[in-house]
């Protein structure tokens, strides 16, 4: 193992048996001046990790694991393993300090409001949601906006840089045709047991064996979840190794070709890629069925403020001409006349046929509560002032839609997981990490 899995027993004694508050004062010492001081876990470049941080998210960790009834690994390993995920963490967030990435405000509130909204809450009173489940605001907002950095960061130095080529393309649709399991849901858990950018072949041969010998003591009843935790380097390991849910045509290369040939439950041998050497289980899969979507038909006129036009002479101008339209005239003629919307004015406002999700909220909300050839009254989102109608709707059967929609997106993601561990990987390995544990 890394030098990472020697941990000092006391401290996860510490994180198990203290409440949190409690727990971070063990970390710290005073000083002098009675000021507590708190203690480095791991030098990591020209920054830190410190003691109260792991003792936080390990005590968040175990709290997660106790609650899905997930049995803990030995403290160390589970303590090892969050120190590496926070050190990992730290690398990213230099390189964006170091490449200038930040996170406004604005960003933030409006993930935050995201947040909120999931949760039948609103921005203003999260705070007391979170302190009702113990967690500190202040944390939680400093823990989203260093999260919404490193995907800023990921996106830009791993997925715009990932390319679909014209035969990828073609072949994933070709396969989408053949395959079955293009219509399946599956949720999919994998440990990894990685290697490094400079492995010798003889740690290529005791990764190899780390993981055959996993594999048999899982087809042998061990628990897959606590393995993972316990022995996986993905940064999936603190979720017991599980991946979620995935479309069939979204998952990763190397799972794509082992998933579909497993029965839920199923534990796969070991499988070496360039980062390692996977074992997946298939957890659960569901579908096969047709992809049916409730879709309206809808066209619009768009007008937009500026200088001369504020939002009251817009609305006033919105809603003579929605009385025009009532009264008789050409909805189509009018949009191609007045409309700024350039890519629906030429169709007479026409948007076509769309399921949900398509539109920003308001118009989709508006575009629900509409009977069919009703005209909105003016309505407004971020893109200026409309009136719309829905002109029909049906159920439709979206299979061979959603299969060439999602095929560039689907390729993608099927190389971000791997691309992802290889540059984490990567940096991992070009950095400067010393324990002081």
């Amino acid at each position: 193992m890394h030098k990472r899995t020697h941990i000092a027993l006391a401290l996860f004694v510490v994180v198990m048996t203290l409440q949190p508050g409690t727990a971070r004062a063990q970390t710290r010492e005073l000083s002098d001046t009675g000021v507590l001081i708190d203690g480095i876990a791991a030098v990591v470049n020209d920054g830190a990790v410190l003691l109260s941080e792991l003792d936080e998210q390990t005590m968040l960790i175990v709290r997660r694991l106790r609650a899905e009834n997930t049995q803990l690994p030995p403290q160390e390993i589970l303590v090892g393993q969050v120190l590496e995920r926070l050190i990992i963490m730290e690398i990213q967030l230099q390189r964006a300090r170091r490449d200038g990435i930040t996170m406004p405000d604005e960003v933030l509130n409006r993930a935050l409001a995201d947040v909120a909204r999931r949760n039948s809450t609103t921005l203003a009173e999260l705070p007391s949601l979170l302190a009702r489940d113990g967690v500190d605001y202040t944390s939680y907002r400093k823990e989203m906006r260093e999260q919404l950095i490193v995907e800023r960061l990921r996106q830009r130095d791993v997925v715009s840089r990932i390319g679909v080529t014209p035969r990828e393309l073609g072949d994933h649709l070709e396969r989408e045709r053949n395959s079955a399991y293009r219509n399946m849901r599956y949720r999919v858990s994998h440990i990894l047991i990685s290697l490094s950018t400079t492995t010798t072949p003889e740690e290529l041969e005791a990764a190899s064996q780390k993981a055959w010998d996993l594999y048999d003591q899982l087809i042998e009843g061990a628990d897959f979840a606590q393995a993972a935790v316990a022995y996986s380097d993905a940064q999936t390991a603190l979720e017991g190794g599980s991946m979620g849910w995935r479309n069939g045509d979204a998952l990763p290369t190397l799972f794509a070709e082992v998933v579909p040939n497993m029965e839920a439950g199923q534990i796969s041998e070991p499988v070496r890629t360039s980062s390692g050497f996977h074992i997946v289980k298939l957890d659960e899969v569901q579908g096969g069925e047709p992809i049916m979507e409730n879709q309206a038909r809808a066209r619009h006129i768009l007008m937009e403020t500026d200088q001369i036009m504020d939002d009251d002479v817009v609305w006033q101008k919105l809603t003579e001409i929605r009385q025009s339209i009532l009264d008789g005239d050409d909805f189509a003629t009018i949009a191609k006349a007045v409309s700024d919307d350039p890519s629906s004015a030429i169709e007479g406002g026409d948007l076509g046929w769309n399921g949900s999700g398509v539109f920003v909220d308001v118009f989709e909300e508006t575009m629900n509560k509409l009977e069919l050839n009703e005209i909105s009254e003016p309505f407004k989102t971020q893109f200026g002032w409309h009136i719309l109608q829905v002109l029909e709707r049906r159920v439709h059967d979206t299979t061979d839609d959603v299969a060439r929609n999602r095929a560039m997106i689907a390729i993608r993601d099927s190389k971000v997981a791997e691309e992802t561990e290889l540059w984490l990987r990567q940096m991992r390995d070009e950095s400067f990490v010393e324990y002081r544990l």
